[in-house]
């Protein structure tokens, strides 16, 4: 019998069992790796009537978790010296006896001493979210240039500003916002956010904070969290976005900038760059609507470039649309789905396809297939990131 089979056999006995110390039980699967910090504080805060309402939920966790999960589980009832001590009558119940909760592994006998726990805790370990626990989550910086020298105002962009602002608010992110930078000020400013070294140096950016109804004088020196997120609101090229005055800023310094680094804050944390920008000239067939615009104009190491996730609008060569008064497409499709996506504990990547599936089924034009957008993807995250709204 599978020791999933085993778990679900034995459930209501495991439940009445258990409960009678919850905290214990709790306390050693995370010591084990069964389940995340993040899960073990859910399981640990859930709102239920009795103990029995808190096995359940773990119970029906580890199980969702799979076979290698339950076997781990299973081993853990029947070894843990504290556990036997506590449920003496687990180890006597004949139900669980006669369905062996799991036979000793042959790699417990090895000389390198790996059984089952030691495997399940690796694969767990390489399995784990990134822990989001700072308070706040991190910092999200938005760069909205909307007014140029030598190309059309960008209008629309304060909508996908404000949306940003809102809903990495609602994730927990305190959320600064530059309006109208060179690529000077635009370079110079992301490697200050980088390092925060000082509040006097964020001046000359003239930086604002969202407070909930809008945008105000930065009052206190930003601190990193345990997340980054950057936000570029432009015009743009194929592999660049342009500053107000122009000229042109590499996407690949601005990831660069974030880059691994020894003793720095942001080394194997996530960080996350989503740009709103055009990669090129060329439209996807067809003209736009009147009121649509383009943006033409654990190991002891890790690599340095680790750790990013990078969502542009728009695959290179291509324009991407903005409307005038809503917003661009991506943007407000990103702020959408994280929305959504976040309250059914979904990570980034998961979100962000979706994204890109909303965006390729929109119309710019009134012939089908006649204006179309694609956004593109790409990262190098080494776990899962998963963003849930502030106090969830």
């Amino acid at each position: 019998m599978s020791a999933k089979d085993t778990v679900r056999r034995n459930k209501t006995v495991l439940q009445d069992t258990l409960c009678g110390d919850r905290r214990l039980i709790l306390d050693k699967v995370l010591e084990m790796d069964l389940i995340t910090g993040r899960e073990y504080n859910k399981l640990k805060s859930i709102n239920k009537e009795d103990e029995e309402g808190h096995i359940v939920e773990l119970v029906d966790k580890i199980m969702n978790k799979g076979e290698g999960t339950c076997q781990a589980f299973l081993h853990l009832l029947e070894t843990d010296e504290a556990i036997k001590r506590t449920f003496p009558g687990l180890q006597l119940n004949r139900q669980l006896n006669d369905t062996r909760l799991l036979p000793t592994p042959v790699q417990a006998c090895s000389s390198d001493n790996s059984d089952v726990l030691s495997q399940e805790r690796k694969r767990r370990k390489k399995d784990e979210p990134y822990q989001l626990n700072s308070q706040p989550t991190g910092i999200c910086v938005i760069i909205n240039n909307e007014k140029f020298l030598y190309h059309d105002e960008r209008c629309g962009t304060n909508r996908d500003a404000q949306s940003l602002a809102e809903v990495f608010s609602w994730l927990g992110f305190r959320v600064l916002v530059c309006k109208d930078q060179t690529k000077d000020q635009m370079d110079r400013a992301l490697k200050r956010f980088a390092s925060l070294s000082d509040l006097s140096q964020l001046q000359e950016f003239s930086v604002k904070e969202w407070t909930g109804s809008g945008f105000a004088d930065l009052q206190e020196a930003p601190k990193h969290g345990d997340a980054f997120v950057c936000c570029i609101l432009s015009h743009g090229t194929k592999g660049v976005v342009l500053g107000c005055d122009g000229e042109p800023l590499c996407i690949k310094q601005i990831t660069r900038t974030f880059g691994g680094a020894d003793l720095s804050t942001l080394t194997g944390k996530p960080k996350v760059f989503l740009i709103q920008a055009c990669q090129g000239g060329r439209m996807q067939r067809g003209v736009l609507f009147e009121d649509l615009q383009a943006d033409d104009s654990h190991s002891l190491s890790i690599p340095v470039e680790a750790d990013v996730l990078v969502a542009i609008s728009t695959v290179e060569d291509y324009k991407s649309i903005r409307h005038r008064i809503d917003g661009s497409w991506f943007i407000q499709s990103v702020c959408q789905q994280l929305r959504e996506g976040c309250l059914r504990g979904e990570d980034i990547t998961t979100i962000l396809h979706r994204v890109n599936n909303e965006v390729g089924q929109k119309e710019g034009s009134s012939e089908p297939g006649g204006a179309k957008q694609m956004p593109e993807v790409r990262f190098t995250l080494r776990k899962t990131l998963v963003l849930s709204p502030h106090g969830i």
